[in-house]
């Protein structure tokens, strides 16, 4: 009787077409391009008020097989909600657009309710969660009931966010009943996020990410088989940015698996999927070791074998003819191709030509780190390969630790750095490593890990007595989350120097936002490589102020050219060109 009753109970969505999510329908496409957070292109449209040419991108994801567009303006320098209108208003008079659901996505609720109050026909919010406790759970989730969307659960709840099956399916399963039972959503009306992760990192904690995933889609479909089960494919892949043959291929192979798992709906760009059996046999075989976890060393040799299908061939070095050339440039071979075979012997060869270890450390293996810091930022090193990089640093600092110890000054006192990602917000791989370069410089970091509130960072900054804070996130809201601890900092009259840092911060962002709301000094810094030499500049007494005001300056001419540019623009001149 109940498999007759839930076999009519399908999710009917509409834009001026309806979309009605049946079994024979198969995977359900949502572009992902129309997307701050995943188009840099899409983004820059939207920062330079060009719509007419971000409408244009909309036009591709459908007329590449999106089914569902998902729409994202969550970037710290934009009015969302203004971007969010602007946008809908626009592609509701494209019919071509029109005619599919739109999945109106935001980490804010005032964006996502800004959204809803523009889409024509049944869309899709994109998402909820408990993560803020049930009250606030039912209180959004009663009011996409009321503008008749369907609703993307993400597994999220008080304790933070699931990264494996049983936590994905404890978060899911309460969402589920809160749902039915106190607001009256139907199943069909309800979409599981459990949450897509990135692998191959390079740590081994996240290798089982996808298996998670795929474990969690079947169980899922089995208990809730009305329900659908979504997620943001190119997460899984973050780790290859750069090389978009390998990452791909790890789409395609990864929804080959999460598909037959009962994943039947994905934010993924139409048109870049490869079709799973057209991908290389050799290059197949190496991301299912990846993505199914089926061997210790998958990372590794996927990276091996990266460069290749992205075209560029670099030879590998199959002898050993670096190891002729000076130490320095060993040592810089050995980080950045992570290799920590010799760079105990390479170490101890540098301390014995310098006359401290720590100008070792400030040497060649900060411009090794450097070297790295550069090339991560161009896209010519993957993750997984930096974790690498700090790894062998790691190596090379323990070396040299006895010998730190020895030569310290007596009295000699240590700068405090109190650090931590910041709450909503569980990535800390740059954090790490900026924590493992400070402390090889003598720096004592006190690090508070992931997720953390506000009046816990304030707490223990003060309880520590420590001389800098350093905040640290990667997704979008982390940047609203940073400028409420910056007011927060202010509002108790604190004056520590606050540090930014993280894969979405900006100059641009620091000094337009976070600076304005902190009298203190603000300083962004962009990778881990140059995180030594601020710390020691603004935790010290002598050159705090000197060095404190030469980035007030230049965030306060930034924020006059800023001003010149809008200016210029509105009245219809050329902006001047930036420095």
């Amino acid at each position: 009787m109940t498999a007759t009753k839930t076999q009519n109970r399908y999710t009917r969505l509409s834009g001026l077409e309806p979309l009605v999510i049946t079994p024979e329908l198969g995977f359900v496409n949502v572009g992902e391009r129309t997307n701050v957070t995943g188009s840099a292109k899409f983004k820059r449209l939207i920062a330079e008020d060009d719509y007419e040419a971000a409408v244009e991108v909309a036009l591709q994801q459908v007329e590449n097989g999106a089914q569902i567009i998902d729409v994202n303006m969550d970037e710290g320098l934009l009015d969302s909600e203004q971007a969010m209108t602007t946008f809908l208003n626009m592609i509701a008079g494209e019919p071509d657009i029109a005619r599919v659901p739109v999945m109106v996505d935001s980490s804010k609720w005032s964006v996502i309710e800004a959204g809803l109050k523009c889409i024509q026909g049944k869309g899709v919010v994109n998402s909820i969660s408990l993560k803020e406790g049930e009250e606030q759970f039912l209180e959004q989730a009663r009011k996409v009931r009321l503008y008749g969307a369907a609703v993307i659960v993400m597994a999220f709840d008080e304790t933070g966010q699931a990264d494996n099956a049983e936590r994905m399916l404890e978060c899911l399963s309460r969402a589920h009943g809160l749902l039915t039972e106190k607001v009256g959503f139907p199943s069909e009306d309800i979409i599981f996020d459990p949450n897509i992760f990135p692998v191959a990192t390079g740590m081994d904690e996240h290798n089982n990410y996808s298996v998670e995933f795929i474990n969690a889609s079947r169980e899922l479909k089995k208990q809730f088989p009305e329900c659908h089960i979504s997620g943001g494919v190119s997460n899984m892949s973050f780790s290859f940015r750069g090389n978009n043959p390998v990452r791909e291929a790890m789409h395609s192979v990864f929804l080959y698996h999460a598909t037959k798992a009962g994943m039947d709906m994905g934010i993924v760009n139409a048109g870049q999927l490869a079709v799973y059996d057209d991908i290389d046999a050799e290059l197949r075989e190496l991301v299912e070791d990846v993505v199914l976890n089926r061997r210790d060393d998958a990372t590794e040799r996927l990276l091996e074998a990266a460069d290749k299908y992205k075209g560029e061939g670099q030879k590998q070095e199959k002898d050993e003819a670096w190891r002729e050339k000076p130490v320095a440039e060993r040592l810089n071979y050995s980080l950045v191709k992570g290799i920590d075979k010799y760079v105990v012997d390479d170490t101890e060869e540098a301390r014995q030509q310098f006359e401290t270890s720590l100008e070792v450390i400030e040497g060649p293996l900060m411009d090794g780190m450097n070297h790295v810091g550069d090339l991560f930022g161009a896209g010519k090193m993957f993750l997984p390969q930096v974790v690498k990089s700090a790894r062998v640093m790691k190596k090379a600092v323990a070396h040299l630790i006895p010998y730190l110890e020895a030569e310290k000054k007596v009295g000699e006192k240590k700068g405090k750095v109190l650090m931590a990602t910041v709450k909503g917000d569980v990535h800390d791989i740059g954090k790490n490593i900026v924590g493992v370069v400070l402390a090889c410089n003598g720096f004592d970091v006190h690090d508070l890990g992931v997720m953390v509130p506000t009046e816990k960072i304030l707490d223990e900054a003060k309880k520590e007595d420590v001389d800098l804070v350093g905040l640290s996130g990667l997704i979008t809201p982390s940047l609203d989350e940073m400028v409420s601890v910056a007011e927060a900092m202010q509002k108790r009259g604190m004056n520590l120097p606050l540090l930014i840092g993280g894969a979405t911060t900006s100059r641009a962002h620091t000094a337009l936002r976070i600076d304005q709301a902190y009298d203190a000094p603000v300083c962004w810094v962009k990778d881990a490589s140059r995180a030594v030499d601020v710390v020691r500049k603004l935790a010290s007494k002598t050159h705090r102020k000197d060095y404190a005001e030469k980035i007030a300056l230049d965030y306060e001419d930034y924020r006059e050219r800023q001003a010149s540019k809008k200016k210029r623009k509105t009245h219809g001149l050329p902006a001047p060109a930036s420095r």
